[in-house]
């Protein structure tokens, strides 16, 4: 890395990724879109194909100026990748990056089956594990609460008008390995949520990871019972 004209650090990665007009004012774009874009929004709004959009917003990606993620509510199917821009978390403690990176490797080397399903088993164990390790708290959701907030998502508790609970995840810590591998990784954190409110007495059917589901923040949509649910 240098040092810019008023001693700023320069990353040389992302400074390449910016090195083109087109690159730029897709970064610009993402950023004033609070929910992200789809590659077909971004062609839409540039006018470039579909497979140039998306040759610039994975630079932009790999650079670390962008994340993407699959913006599914829980529905059968495979969505388009969103986009939306970075916005700098702090990282997880580093022996829970490492798990995650080391079960990512895992995947990958596996080659075989179902890697969403692989990661998802392996975050439910994760997350009975780290709620064993964390004081009870009122409830499950309060226990929940607690275990991402040590893994670093900054969580916020959001009782809807229908009886559901919503979890907003306003940082991502592991936004490095998200990049390596959006499916993996999102279903690794929904798995962990699932193994805390089981190991909490909550069940698990009910738990759902919606990546980009509010604007500036990833949503956990939980189905509780009404003797498991946090106060209104």
């Amino acid at each position: 890395m240098g040092a810019g004209p008023v001693g700023e650090t320069i990353d040389p990665t992302r400074h390449r990724a910016l090195g083109t007009a087109s690159r730029a004012s897709i970064l610009e774009l993402v950023r004033e879109a609070g929910g992200g874009l789809t590659i077909a929004e971004v062609g839409e709004r540039t006018g470039l194909h579909p497979s140039t959009a998306r040759s610039h917003l994975d630079r932009l990606v790999d650079a670390g100026l962008l994340v993407k993620a699959r913006a599914s509510g829980g529905q059968p199917g495979r969505p388009a990748w969103r986009y939306r821009a970075a916005t700098g978390e702090a990282p997880a403690p580093a022996p829970y990056r490492a798990l995650a990176a080391a079960l990512l490797d895992h995947l990958a080397r596996q080659g075989r089956g179902d890697v969403r399903a692989e990661a998802t088993r392996a975050g439910q164990d994760w997350g009975r594990h780290l709620a064993a390790a964390t004081p009870a708290g009122g409830n499950p959701v309060d226990t929940l609460l607690a275990v991402l907030r040590g893994l670093g998502f900054n969580p916020g508790l959001h009782p809807t008008a229908d009886g559901s609970t919503e979890i907003h995840l306003s940082t991502c810590p592991f936004l490095e390995l998200v990049n390596r591998n959006p499916d993996a990784i999102c279903a690794l954190h929904v798995g962990v949520v699932r193994g805390v409110l089981d190991h909490a007495g909550a069940g698990t059917s009910g738990a759902v990871l919606e990546p980009f589901g509010a604007p500036t923040a990833c949503v956990v949509r939980l189905t509780l019972p009404p003797s498991v649910r946090p106060p209104a």
